[in-house]
């Protein structure tokens, strides 16, 4: 039996020439296809109320029209059909995107693939039936920057911190004043802020290291700004980690 699958892509060329090749292969039919993940959701809740057979399989893009990208889509659509299969295909080489697939979570019943190296539909079928079955597939090329955008992140000086934190420092690279960050973060007391600092210098070593507040102020600016993590020996030199993780001297690029 043909793989009844919904289709999520946002060029309005593409869209039905992917589904007429796709029916062309007699493996696939696509009773719905869409420009945005918001309508791919709304569709199958549509025929879940209605009692109506749900699509088998999803074959998103990953830019889409709307709010969601074609990660969240499928996101959205597990979360209401668990394990729902889906294939996702992409031209885009954004970090936002591995990053939202990497803190997805998502461990089968998906591919994930770049599309130049799956551009014919004969190459997808084989994807979708793999999802189907459970598997999991990532072309190689988009482990490779998952991979990097996850070392990336993990060296982010923010990962050291709380959400609530990271704002902080991000209004300390903005030259705002403590009542300032008070006010938007909507606190009424700003020593509130002087303990979040405190925090912020503590988790980036700054605290020992920097004993006037000004200097511990400034050099989290530094990090915040550069998204590095620096560290000053007792000289005032700045350092920073190589791929390495040997420390070497840190030179602005003012």
């Amino acid at each position: 039996m043909p793989i009844s699958l919904l289709l999520v892509e946002d060029n309005a060329k593409l869209r039905p020439a992917l589904a007429a090749g796709l029916e062309a292969t007699g493996a696939v039919t696509v009773p719905h296809a869409c420009a945005a993940g918001e309508a791919a959701l709304a569709y199958c809740l549509a025929r879940a109320a209605e009692g109506a057979p749900l699509p088998e399989a999803a074959l998103l893009d990953v830019q889409l029209a709307g709010a969601l990208n074609g990660v969240q889509a499928a996101v959205a659509l597990r979360r209401e059909f668990p394990r729902f299969p889906v294939v996702f295909y992409s031209i885009q080489d954004d970090d936002a995107y591995y990053r939202d697939f990497r803190q997805a979570g998502i461990l089968s019943h998906y591919a994930y693939v770049r599309k130049s190296n799956y551009l014919l539909p004969p190459m997808i079928v084989p994807l979708l039936r793999d999802a189907l079955a459970g598997r999991s597939f990532i072309d190689p090329e988009i482990e490779a920057r998952v991979q990097a955008v996850r070392h990336k992140d993990e060296q982010s000086p923010f990962a050291l911190l709380e959400p609530g934190e990271a704002a902080v420092a991000r209004m300390l690279a903005q030259g705002l004043t403590n009542e300032q960050i008070a006010a938007r973060r909507g606190f009424r007391d700003k020593r509130t802020i002087s303990r979040t600092n405190g925090q912020i210098y503590a988790a980036w070593g700054l605290a020992a290291s920097a004993t006037d507040e000004k200097v511990a102020r400034t050099r989290a600016a530094l990090i915040a700004l550069t998204g590095r993590l620096l560290a000053w020996d007792e000289a005032g030199q700045a350092r920073v980690q190589n791929e390495r993780g040997e420390w070497v001297a840190w030179e602005s690029e003012a």
